[in-house]
């Protein structure tokens, strides 16, 4: 499968098989994840993988501020990466030093997340694991289930596993003329 071909045939999952994935690919999907570009290569980005039944039902009811899409996808699912990044590197020339180096701050934190999040989910999708990102999320709840570090915070959740049915059809996109603009001399 070529980049052109990941990118435009991944879709959001929300239904899936009853299997779990096991580590091993996990593992191969992080291994593959962590090239992910980031600011200075701070790599901040990490991911808790969930894939204990009972951890996951609680995350279904105190982690999504009871938005019933997300309750119920990860009532079936079995599995759920929390992504996460250390706070207070992204954005700064030197990461000891409380200077920021563009305008945006620690907003940069979020885009290097965003990064690693869709690097993760097209190495699942490369290795035939479908995933669907939430982001209606309570992050402090969340990040005391899982028991997130206290230089972390949560970026968001990614449900993953085998897809059980039919491909989703991609939902159509804006023509390119209406999201590209030229800037001439």
């Amino acid at each position: 499968m070529d980049a052109i071909e990941m990118i435009t045939e991944r879709r959001s999952v929300r239904k899936f098989k009853n299997e779990k994935v096991d580590r091993g690919t996990m593992m191969e999907i992080i291994d593959v994840a962590r090239w992910a570009p980031s600011w200075a290569n701070f790599q901040v980005a990490r991911y808790t993988l969930v894939d204990d039944t009972a951890t996951i039902k609680k995350l279904s009811t105190d982690g999504v501020k009871g938005f019933v899409y997300n309750c119920k996808t990860l009532e079936e699912a079995k599995g759920v990466v929390v992504l996460s990044f250390v706070k207070g590197k992204s954005g700064k020339i030197d990461p000891e030093k409380d200077e920021y180096a563009t305008d945006k701050a620690n907003v940069w934190e979020v885009f290097d997340s965003g990064i690693a999040c869709q690097t993760f989910c097209l190495a699942a999708h490369a290795k035939g694991v479908g995933t669907c990102i939430m982001g209606i999320i309570d992050d402090s709840s969340i990040s005391e289930i899982v028991g997130l570090p206290e230089e972390e915070t949560v970026a968001g959740i990614i449900v993953y596993g085998y897809e059980d049915g039919e491909h989703v059809k991609p939902t159509p996109r804006k023509e390119v003329a209406y999201i590209l603009r030229f800037v001439d001399a």
